[in-house]
């Protein structure tokens, strides 16, 4: 997906810890012109820049495409960070500058990763009535970002838990238990990932039925953010205490449909609880970023000077009405590539230019570090 807004804002990203939750609640964003989708973005936001690598968290649907003319991005790029498609309802076709194509569909995962650069559309089928999901992006760490493009596809299997199902997209969750008040029920494995995510990222959805409590062990060292997609939810983290003292559990969180918590290190499992009705949740998580970013419009780096040389090369190598003469100067921190945006089929809709930058310098953000209480 892209970030199709007329006058992208400058996004000024680091790494920040806050004592205690944070819940985001979403703004609408739309993806065009007036028949377009609508999509619901909690990252980044003022709140919170990144959860883990995540930096981007967009939530759609249900949403009529006769009404809206569903998902029809043409043609664009990324730089620096990779590209997560969820569907719970509809199909999208994917093609990328990588020779990638395929169909995406409810229960599997595309990853795209960008690295240098690459460039992609993503349009829904034909045969979609109802378009239902999200799309994420996580950050690619220097050591990663300006690595080979490439995209993966995996069918994640659900598996079922004691208190409700787990179906792992990305990175690993080693086992779930039902949450009762007196004794939790025997672990049951879920299945880990086999995509090859470049850093460590964790990305699952979890279904819990009418009032069903999930007891979830997640890695301590990892920030996680929950997002709903239908029903209430009650949030909470457990925390192990050294000695023979009982796990701490924190008071829950409340949280509504299209809400995004984030959740600070140090937790050892997460209690997740629905409402009067059935729940499904996206599990997003990760370590800390410790890198400084700039992110704007589809790029991720590391300065100004990297974003608008981003900018000037994809105007060139799509021959945008402002595209520069010859291919742009890049700062040192970036290899010179004169491809790197990669080929693309010719028998598809014209590429999207580039939005102007604005007048002020992108510069990055520097958040304050604290500490999990």
């Amino acid at each position: 997906m892209s970030t199709t807004e007329k006058n992208p804002q400058e996004v000024r990203c680091a790494a920040a810890e806050h004592v205690g939750p944070t819940v985001i609640t979403p703004r609408e964003v739309p993806l065009g012109g007036p028949r377009a989708m609508t999509v619901r973005r909690t990252l980044p936001h003022r709140e919170r820049s990144l959860i883990g690598p995540w930096c981007f968290v967009d939530h759609f649907g249900p949403d009529d495409v006769a009404a809206s003319g569903g998902m029809a991005v043409p043609r664009h790029p990324h730089t620096g960070l990779a590209t997560v498609t969820l569907l719970f309802e509809g199909r999208i076709e994917h093609r990328d500058s990588t020779d990638f194509a395929n169909t995406v569909r409810p229960g599997e995962v595309n990853l795209m990763i960008a690295g240098r650069g690459v460039s992609h559309s993503e349009f829904s089928t034909a045969d979609t009535r109802t378009l239902h999901g999200v799309q994420l992006w996580y950050a690619l760490p220097e050591s990663e970002r300006h690595g080979d493009p490439g995209s993966q596809h995996h069918v994640a299997p659900l598996v079922e838990v004691p208190g409700g199902a787990v179906r792992t997209y990305l990175g690993e969750l080693a086992e779930a238990t039902a949450a009762g008040d007196a004794a939790d029920a025997v672990a049951t494995g879920t299945a880990p990932s086999p995509i090859d995510t470049r850093t460590t990222a964790l990305a699952a959805e979890v279904l819990l039925p009418t009032a069903g409590r999930l007891l979830l062990p997640v890695d301590p060292t990892f920030e996680h953010g929950v997002l709903v997609d239908a029903g209430t939810v009650h949030v909470a983290t457990r925390t192990e205490t050294t000695g023979d003292g009982a796990p701490r559990e924190d008071e829950p969180v409340d949280l509504q449909p299209d809400d995004l918590v984030h959740l600070p290190v140090g937790a050892s499992h997460l209690v997740l609880e629905a409402g009067a009705e059935p729940a499904r949740l996206i599990l997003i998580g990760g370590p800390p970023f410790e890198e400084e970013i700039v992110m704007w419009w589809n790029f991720v780096g590391r300065s100004h000077e990297e974003i608008a040389a981003f900018r000037e090369q994809w105007q060139h190598e799509i021959a945008a009405d402002d595209a520069p003469s010859g291919p742009p100067a890049f700062p040192a921190t970036v290899p010179p590539r004169s491809d790197r945006f990669g080929p693309f089929p010719s028998d598809t809709p014209a590429p999207l230019p580039a939005p102007a930058l604005p007048h002020a310098r992108l510069r990055p953000r520097r958040q304050p570090r604290g500490s999990r209480s």
